[in-house]
């Protein structure tokens, strides 16, 4: 006949460590995709963007009062997503941020984030 497992602690400490982990890993996902959007803060600069299918460009203006960041964010087909360096405008001035897509089919859009 059968006879009945007893639960161990080591049991219990690996079911404790599943249950604590779970609701990381449901969230795991969505904190991804939250680091790979681009911020959604109001964007102020006066900016174009351009690319020649591997490399995004963001050209942006200062037309504020106020000293602004900047950097130009590339949606990569088929591979990670890209970031340019920031850029710090003073008031009038500008400049470019630009990103690559090192593989994947190239680049799939061109935006900007602001700081």
């Amino acid at each position: 006949m059968n006879k009945p497992r007893r639960f161990t602690g080591l049991t219990f400490t690996l079911a404790g460590v599943v249950a604590a982990t779970l609701p990381a890993l449901a969230l795991a996902p969505a904190a991804a995709a939250a680091q790979q959007q681009p911020a959604s803060a109001a964007k102020i600069l006066s900016c174009s963007t351009d690319t020649d299918g591997w490399i995004g460009h963001a050209h942006c203006t200062n037309n504020t009062n106020q000293v602004r960041a900047f950097r130009a964010y590339v949606v990569c087909g088929a591979w990670p997503d890209a970031a340019g360096a920031w850029r710090t405008l003073k008031p009038g001035e500008k400049n470019i941020s630009s990103a690559r897509c090192f593989g994947g089919t190239g680049v799939g859009s061109v935006t900007w984030e602001e700081g």
